[in-house]
């Protein structure tokens, strides 16, 4: 298999300024390749560290991508370093001359000597065009090793890899062909879910890996498969997945890195019904996640933030004895928070949350975490308690997943 390292450069890195982005998207973009990413590494913007690094990389693994070190400042020496290390010149590269020209034209900026200097390969290597900014890339093949030098922008990196890096490993190694396929989960625990697929687990066949991501609310289960027929590789995968659907099938809301409320936005469009939601304890999010969706105007009439119990009882229209005898946090309370903010904006649907998301005002009865969620709908109010734990923004979040897949249920039933 074509196995590759990534190294990353930049003190930036190292000391927290910056998150690696870029070594997390890479790996994923060359896992879909089929190229096994044998190692990740970080290391300063050091002439000897990048020299030691590459030295290590070379006929060790079929590819080195290196990010970070292209740009006009003193401390980029990537490539003054590969070219000491490769024993090659540093030449200027004509079109990428003209690219830098045309890039700072339509910012009405005047070209400088520095941004010329960014224009410089290594001879006897392949430039790789950068119309996103002004430092291009390189691909240099050095003994057994392809080195594919790009800069540490990300959405530049981005842009280059994607459009010329992924068609040069294409040509220049043999790939297998393989299949990753998403199934979306919530609902569930992951020491739960993994109980109840033992068996599902046991029988997949020997070409197909299975790997569960965990995130607060949802776990993503990956089913991997590779080898030389993508077709029925397709197909095994595909299997695998219905057999899936038969042992938790309500708790699979989508494919692929679907987002939970896209799903109930669609579902919500499908069915021609509406939502209204009324949040204490997660502050709005649910409302945020739903507008984050494109057309959601057409399902989504509104939102009370009833973070206060005077706001609960006059807008959302909760019984203050209710407030009262069984306290915010309640069974009570959120059913008519539901029930209140679905007939002030007249729609099918009505959201509600109301918890303790801490990290104080918890206590015995109702420790930090504890939340309750209702679904008020055209037939009724469902509701439940859960405890999220002490962390407040992951309780937040589960809360927020949670009550969206409650809706996501509501609605299909």
């Amino acid at each position: 298999m074509v196995s590759a390292e990534l190294i990353s450069i930049g003190d930036e890195i190292l000391i927290g300024d910056v998150v690696n982005t870029n070594a997390n998207w890479l790996a994923l973009q060359l896992t879909e390749l089929g190229v096994n990413v044998a190692k990740i590494t970080t290391i300063s913007d050091d002439e000897q560290q990048i020299i030691n690094a590459l030295q290590k990389a070379n006929n060790s693994v079929d590819i080195a991508i290196v990010t970070g070190g292209l740009g006009p400042t003193s401390d980029d020496i990537t490539k003054k370093t590969l070219s000491k290390l490769f024993d090659t010149k540093l030449v200027r590269d004509e079109q990428a001359i003209r690219d830098i020209e045309n890039l700072l034209g339509t910012y009405n900026k005047k070209t400088l000597d520095i941004n010329l200097a960014q224009a410089e390969v290594l001879e006897g290597g392949k430039t790789l065009r950068n119309q996103e900014g002004t430092s291009p890339g390189m691909l240099y093949r050095h003994d057994k090793t392809l080195f594919i030098i790009l800069p540490g922008v990300p959405y530049e990196m981005k842009h280059i890899f994607d459009s010329q890096v992924v068609s040069e490993i294409k040509t220049q190694f043999e790939l297998p062909s393989i299949v990753h396929k998403y199934i979306m989960t919530t609902g569930i625990p992951e020491s739960v879910l993994a109980f109840r697929l033992t068996d599902w687990e046991s029988q997949l066949h020997d070409n197909v890996l299975v790997a569960y991501l965990p995130e607060p609310g949802i776990i993503r289960i990956r089913l991997s498969a590779s080898g030389v027929d993508e077709t029925v590789l397709s197909a095994t995968i595909d299997k695998n997945i219905e057999q899936l659907k038969e042992i938790v099938p309500s708790a699979i809301f989508g494919f692929d890195n679907a987002k939970l409320e896209e799903i109930v936005g669609q579902r919500l469009l499908a069915t021609k019904q509406t939502v209204a939601t009324a949040e204490s304890c997660t502050g709005g999010n649910i409302g945020h996640l739903i507008t984050s969706v494109a057309g959601c105007s057409a399902y989504y009439l509104g939102s009370v933030i009833a973070y206060s119990n005077q706001v609960k009882h006059e807008i959302v229209g909760v019984n203050k004895a209710a407030i009262d005898e069984h306290g915010a946090v309640s069974q009570q309370v959120v059913c008519q928070m539901a029930e209140g903010v679905r007939k002030l904006c007249k729609t099918d649907f009505g959201v509600a949350t109301s918890g303790v998301a801490g990290p104080g005002g918890g206590s015995p009865g109702k420790p930090v975490g504890t939340t309750w969620i209702a679904i008020a709908t055209p037939h009724g109010t469902v509701s439940q308690v859960f405890s999220f734990g002490i962390n407040r923004q992951r309780t937040i979040r589960k809360a927020s997943i949670t009550a969206l897949n409650m809706l996501r249920l509501a609605i299909e039933q």
